[in-house]
């Protein structure tokens, strides 16, 4: 499955998240062929922009993908062979689920430039100080 330590290469913002929550009982049944299928067939993906994923000892786990718009993640949502791996994790993999979709509306980093994602704006996203 993906490395704890990737982290995704996003343009500069906006951009929008898919935020894959889930709990998973002990034992792999088919789980990792399938998350590494579907980490490659959405990668093919028209807006897809990247991913990463982490999961604990216990089999909690979140996988956050990155979409260049909510049309891209519809497409996503609505391929055929995700459709079976959605069905899959219903009926065996997951005792508990949830799917959260967000628009980023700014991210700041700490990482060499090199690995940022070339952007149209050219420009590094900044946070204004709060008051």
């Amino acid at each position: 499955m993906i490395s704890a330590s990737s982290l995704a290469k996003t343009p500069s913002p906006p951009y929008y998240a898919v935020i894959f929550a889930s709990r998973r009982p002990h034992g792999d049944r088919g789980y990792d062929q399938m998350a590494e299928r579907m980490v490659a067939l959405a990668s093919q993906m028209p807006g897809f922009l990247g991913v990463e994923s982490v999961r604990d000892v216990d089999g909690f786990g979140i996988t956050v993908s990155y979409w260049e718009s909510e049309d891209a993640i519809r497409q996503w949502k609505a391929h055929a062979e995700h459709q079976i791996a959605q069905r899959t994790g219903k009926a065996v993999w997951y005792t508990d689920y949830i799917v959260r979709i967000a628009k980023v509306e700014r991210d700041y980093c700490r990482m060499p430039e090199q690995l940022r994602q070339p952007s149209s704006s050219a420009k590094p996203t900044e946070i204004p100080p709060s008051t």
